[in-house]
């Protein structure tokens, strides 16, 4: 397998833990240990206190994957593989589907690694651009003419990273059945998923809707909990579910015990953890609009429509990487170019799940108004 550099990862490599400002994190503000065992129930905590430091059940912990389950209408534990988090499930996915030869549609700008893996895998990977004016949308009649072909497998990201984008619920549910008419199965990565702008606008998961479609999901960004590194596969499709748990054989082979056990423990206690993102993220959300509003002769400002992230356009640098490089050796602070992306290199990734982010947005004034 055959994989270029991850060029995101590899940015946060060079700069993430050097700089005193990241703008650009796309996860909401981690949770200390502390604050996290204090949510504990009496069995959550039992599990802590008497945890074992052995091998796990390489689909998960069953209380995890119950819990997983308990936030999809109509799976349950067993349509859960418990991944060390969404970047393994990624990974797997596209071991198992997209085959040499195979073809796969991705809508990018997204993850890298969401069309860079299955090109890796050998599939033939046609790539739709979100249009950004006048604000993120998905041309879905082109996406049925690129799925149409033969594909073999869709993927999505909805909300979006880094965009913020994400399709009404009409509009998802056309994903699905394009996705279906075609015989190609559906991933959709959903880890910004209860991340909403409106709650309203909120979209079923895609594993709800198809038996044959896959969500994504991980404790990473909306529970605040990346350092755990857990995520997980939820599908109906059991054939597809027991592929994906062999080709996990050959990677991770099972999770770390701990994080499983602070994972049981954070999802019943989501409602605190989400009400606690919500707050975040909402109010960061109103204050970069605001900033970028204040700054529109040097910034162009697309609302993201979910999710921790935006992705806005710098006006006067045609080079995002550039200027950010200057941000980060004279303000001490971290933006990501869009040329992570591998596109739209004008524009940056800020992230608005870090309660630090006032005190950033300040350094970010300085180098543009500099």
């Amino acid at each position: 397998m055959d994989l270029p550099d991850f060029a995101l990862e590899r940015w946060f490599a060079r700069f993430e833990f050097d700089v005193r400002w990241n703008l650009c994190a796309s996860d909401v503000e981690p949770l200390s240990l502390r604050e996290l065992l204090a949510l504990a129930d009496e069995e959550g905590r039992a599990l802590w206190d008497g945890l074992g430091l052995g091998y796990t059940e390489s689909a998960g912990h069953p209380l995890l994957r119950a819990e997983i389950a308990a936030m999809y209408d109509g799976l349950d534990a067993d349509d859960i593989l418990v991944c060390a988090g969404a970047e393994e499930a990624i990974f797997v996915l596209s071991a198992v589907l997209a085959e040499p030869g195979a073809r796969a549609v991705t809508v990018v700008p997204a993850y890298q690694s969401l069309h860079e893996v299955a090109r890796a895998c050998g599939a033939e990977v046609s790539q739709l651009a979100l249009d950004a004016s006048p604000t993120w949308a998905l041309d879905l009649g082109r996406l049925e003419e690129a799925v149409r072909p033969g594909a073999r497998l869709v993927l999505v990201n909805a909300p979006n990273n880094p965009t913020g984008w994400m399709p009404d619920a009409a509009g998802f549910r056309e994903i699905v059945r394009i996705a279906e008419g075609a015989g190609a199965v559906l991933v959709s990565d959903e880890v910004y998923r209860l991340l909403e702008v409106d709650p309203a606008d909120r979209l079923p998961a895609a594993a709800e809707l198809s038996e044959r479609a896959v969500s994504v999901g991980v404790m990473s960004k909306a529970f605040g909990l990346a350092g755990l590194r857990i995520g997980w596969i939820a599908t109906r499709d059991r054939d597809l579910l027991a592929r994906a748990a062999a080709r996990k054989d050959w990677t991770t082979i099972c999770s770390a015990a701990p994080s499983e056990v602070l994972s049981i423990i954070a999802l019943r206690a989501r409602d605190a953890l989400l009400s606690r993102a919500r707050a975040i993220v909402d109010g960061n959300r109103a204050l970069a609009a605001s900033f970028a509003a204040a700054h529109s002769d040097h910034l162009e400002w697309a609302p993201p429509r979910g999710g921790t992230t935006a992705f806005p356009r710098l006006r006067r640098h045609a080079d995002a990487e550039a200027f950010a490089l200057d941000l980060a050796r004279d303000h001490d602070a971290l933006i990501l170019p869009g040329s992570s992306f591998g596109a739209q290199p004008d524009r940056f990734r800020l992230g608005l799940g870090r309660r630090d982010l006032p005190a950033g947005l300040d350094r970010l004034a300085a180098a543009l108004t500099g």
